[in-house]
């Protein structure tokens, strides 16, 4: 396991100081912000692999040989001067070698969010040279309304179904089972969190709701990815968006993979029926600097955009509540947002359902061909381990793209397609900076929508245009970094700056394999095909800043192409026309995702779909899956509300199987 001695405590520092240099106003220098406990816990939830990668970087930097990797001086990175060891850094950002962009983008990430995403209350020059004022005083708390199992030793459970995973699958298949009558038994690895645990401070709430403490990503370091891991899963820190799969999307699934069922009334009514459980509207009363920035210039370009559906009530024209939309990625403290944890999981408690937050399933059991339960370990409040054992007439796994198919292969499941065809929708920021305060962190952090780009050359493929939450820590991970002044510079106009997402629908897949320790393994390179679709994207991002009033574009690549603007108008339009001529190999441009799917898709066809269209796995009887995994190919748009119509529509099944195996039995 991953550990700090004090020569790897001072190289950390030192590129802290050298990321983020004490340059102007008192504002102090990275190594002020850097908490050493928090980065060490972070890399602890890495694969073992990557934690002795992460070791070796570091003592590498201890090295004269140091030298060798940028053709410097023979000298440790501590003994190199501060021109130097910015230097060093731009050397690697640049290098043809892999492994030393890799490494550069792991340290930058983590100085860099750890300075501008923790809580700040011993660095209030940070936060203020930002004009970031942090979340709002936190309101009255209120008693839980869920109460967990708490298990202070080894334990055994029984029940008719055990679902693993609480979120917009897990949470929607326990409601609706526990409501029928069900004896239902929830797993979830992470914490149960509630009004005021949502501290909403990034470096916080990154550590605690989101899986490997918002760290995760892929083998080769290149795409961030956001998961959620707590009670209510993705439903916690979605963004609000509850978008309706397309018809195209439909239509194509039931095509290319005889699933003809998400083409029926009864597919439709599912989605109809989440939508009116957790409240989907489009009520609300104005968007923040950035939503409105991109409604603006589209229109100004005569581009259609719409408003995005949000899952929210209770919502007032307040002040404080259009305030807090804007930190619904880091935990709703006000309860506004209608996820699984207020609405469907709420509705399985109360029926009877017995929920255990904070306990890891290593493994579902099966026996003669048959899910029989699983094996976990739940972590104690005082910090021990209790083995959690499970006997359960049916499970449901809804892990997520990631850890269902980690868990399915530790458990023996062997089909060659189980972990392959991952979806990402790969996506990349186009920021502008404004003349006007923009206050992005402020407000719904998606409300408009510029589908124009979806369906590309007469394909189903193309990308959407949004906006995405802007708190710092985020913000300076996405802001490319040639310099720690170039850097610091951006970030003191955050305050200024309007993001717009690129969202591709990516047509080819990657893969989930586990290592030695059966942790996940994620693999993707971006395509060729999915790429130049990303890149129309982001022309259409940029022009439509301009149109909004930008008068600086920063492009996502790493060297930072730069458009300037007068009049609307861009003056250097021949950066646009380069783009596709630069280099994009991994961690040469910023790439992320926050959602995943695929990795065990439904289907007709059992030697190349995992699962049967009932959400039941060809391999063993009475194992479900009922996540974003499932998709036979990626949703197109945010796929909360789809992977919720899938895990309604696959409850409706296990209902109906019961209604026939007890009328069975009269018989």
């Amino acid at each position: 396991m991953f550990s700090l001695n004090p020569a790897r405590s001072a190289v950390l520092q030192a590129l802290a100081d050298t990321f983020v240099p004490a340059l102007a106003e008192g504002i102090p220098a990275g190594s002020a912000g850097l908490n050493l406990e928090k980065l060490q816990d972070a890399i602890r939830e890495q694969p073992e692999g990557a934690q002795k990668e992460f070791c070796q970087l570091l003592d590498l930097l201890e090295k004269p040989l140091l030298g060798l990797t940028w053709f410097g001086p023979l000298k440790p990175f501590r003994k190199l001067d501060a021109t130097q060891r910015e230097q060093l850094l731009q050397s690697w950002a640049s290098s043809n070698l892999p492994q030393l962009r890799k490494g550069f983008h792991a340290l930058r990430k983590l100085c860099t969010l750890l300075y501008y995403g923790g809580s700040m209350a011993e660095l209030p020059a940070a936060w203020g040279h930002l004009g970031y004022p942090g979340p709002d005083d936190r309101p009255v708390d209120t008693p839980k309304p869920i109460h967990t199992l708490q298990p202070d030793a080894d334990t055994t459970y029984e029940c008719d179904v055990l679902v693993i995973g609480s979120g917009a699958g897990g949470g929607v298949v326990a409601g609706e089972l526990a409501e029928a009558g069900y004896d239902v038994l929830v797993i979830e690895k992470g914490p149960y969190c509630h009004g005021c645990d949502f501290t909403q401070r990034e470096v916080d709430m990154l550590g605690t709701l989101y899986d490997a403490k918002g760290t995760l990503a892929t083998q080769d370091g290149s795409i961030g990815i956001l998961a959620g891991s707590c009670l209510g899963g993705g439903t916690t820190v979605n963004w609000a968006g509850a978008f309706r799969t397309p018809d195209y999307v439909l239509q194509e699934w039931a095509r290319e993979h005889q699933a003809s069922h998400f083409t029926t009334l009864e597919f439709k009514e599912s989605i109809n029926a989440v939508a009116r459980t957790i409240g989907v509207n489009t009520n609300y009363a104005r968007h923040n600097g950035q939503n409105q920035a991109l409604w603006d210039g589209s229109t100004k370009l005569g581009q259609e955009v719409k408003l995005i559906p949000r899952n929210e009530k209770g919502l007032s024209d307040s002040d404080e509540h259009f305030r807090s939309l804007g930190y619904s990625s880091l935990g709703d403290a006000h309860g506004i947002k209608q996820g699984t944890l207020n609405t469907y999981l709420l509705t399985a408690f109360e029926h009877g359902a017995r929920i255990l937050a904070d306990t890891k399933v290593d493994r579902v059991t099966i026996a003669s061909g048959r899910a029989t339960g699983a094996e976990a370990v739940h972590r104690t409040a005082d910090g021990r381990e209790v083995r959690i054992s499970v006997r359960a007439k049916r499970v449901v796994v809804a892990g997520g793209a990631i850890q269902t198919p980690a868990l399915l292969l530790r458990s023996g499941l062997k089909h060659p397609h189980l972990g392959q065809h991952l979806h990402l929708h790969p996506t990349v920021i186009v920021a502008g900076r404004y003349p006007q305060a923009m206050n992005s962190w402020h407000g719904p952090s998606m409300s408009v929508v510029n589908d124009t780009y979806t369906m590309l050359h007469g394909t189903n493929f193309g990308a959407k245009l949004e906006t995405p939450p802007t708190h710092p820590g985020l913000l300076s991970m996405v802001l490319p970094w040639r310099s720690g002044k170039q850097h610091q510079e951006m970030m003191r106009d955050a305050d200024h700056l309007g993001s717009f997402i690129v969202l591709t629908r990516d047509r080819e897949g990657g893969r989930v394999s586990i290592d030695k320790n059966g942790a996940p393994l994620i693999d993707y390179v971006l395509s060729d095909f999915d790429r130049a679709n990303m890149l129309e994207g982001v022309r259409a991002a940029a022009q439509i800043h301009a149109a909004a009033g930008a008068h600086t574009i920063y492009l996502p690549h790493g060297t930072l192409p730069t458009l300037q603007v007068e009049n609307g108008q861009i003056t250097n339009p021949a950066l646009l026309d380069q783009l596709p001529h630069l280099s994009w190999k991994p961690n040469q441009f910023g790439l992320y995702s926050a959602h995943q799917m695929s990795t065990c898709r439904m289907g007709g066809d059992a030697a190349t779909h995992p699962l049967k269209l009932n959400g039941e796995t060809v391999e063993v009887q009475n194992l479900f899956v009922a996540d974003g995994s499932a998709f036979p190919a990626c949703s197109g748009v945010n796929p909360m509300l789809t992977i919720m119509a899938l895990a309604h529509f696959t409850a409706q099944g296990l209902k109906a199987s019961r209604a026939v195996e007890k009328q069975a039995v009269t018989v």
